[in-house]
């Protein structure tokens, strides 16, 4: 058996071991080539793609990582209706009013909003084949993040890459992670951000509080993995009706 062999049995063994990504152990597929770690597959949601990469790259000890690991969306969209919904999001956000909006169809470059001189950004998305990529600038850490949890709510959407640089640079922490999960909490129609407190460590994230159904605590729950940053989350949320 040859060393890569040997690292991608224990790679399929910890992820066995994990509940969390267990049952979709068999639609994941790993490989090694030429010192980097191919991660590919389709899984049920963002907390079991973020635990497989970690678990992956954790025993791989390769230097680069190849993620092509997609969400199943709830709905298929086509990369259009995807954009168009990105878009209706991004343009009426309130933390983005000022900034420049563009998109990227078949090549060409859309000016969805100019603000003018002032403007902050742009923010350019771009979709193809419900893989959202975000690039441009943004003032701040926590508008980063959100504008990521955007791309991740859109329905169709499968997987985000977040190339968004931060301007001026800031230095990232377990704080600006909470801070920019409370703005995702208060800003998602569908939990009740003032039932819930959070505190992180390390990137990893711990939900308290108490929400109405399992619904709504899973849902702030992948609130929390949608964040850039985060390498775990320990969801404590009762559920009392």
């Amino acid at each position: 058996m040859t060393a890569n062999e040997t690292i991608l049995r224990e790679i399929r063994a910890a992820l066995e071991h994990e509940p969390r990504v267990r049952t979709h152990h068999g639609a994941i597929h790993i490989a090694i080539s030429d010192g980097a770690l191919t991660v590919e597959g389709e899984v049920e949601n963002i907390a079991v793609k973020r635990l497989a990469l970690e678990q992956a790259r954790a025993l791989s000890g390769t230097h680069s990582t190849i993620d092509r690991l997609r969400i199943a969306p709830g709905e298929r969209k086509g990369d259009g209706a995807v954009r168009d919904a990105l878009s209706r999001f991004l343009l009426t956000e309130s933390v983005f009013l000022d900034y420049a909006i563009r998109a990227r169809a078949k090549g060409e470059l859309i000016v969805l909003r100019d603000p003018g001189a002032q403007a902050q950004g742009p923010i350019t998305l771009e979709v193809q084949e419900g893989v959202v990529t975000l690039s441009g600038n943004v003032g701040s850490l926590s508008h980063r993040r959100l504008a990521g949890v955007l791309a991740w709510w859109t329905p169709g959407c499968r997987d985000v890459i977040n190339e968004l640089e931060v301007t001026p640079l800031e230095s990232d922490h377990d704080d600006e992670i909470l801070d920019a999960l409370r703005l995702v909490l208060e800003k998602d129609p569908l939990v009740h951000a003032d039932q819930i407190r959070a505190d992180a460590h390390n990137g990893v994230v711990t939900l308290h509080g108490f929400l109405g159904t399992s619904e709504e605590r899973k849902m702030a729950e992948l609130d929390a993995w949608y964040l850039l940053g985060v390498r775990d989350v320990v969801n404590r949320i009762e559920v009392r009706q």
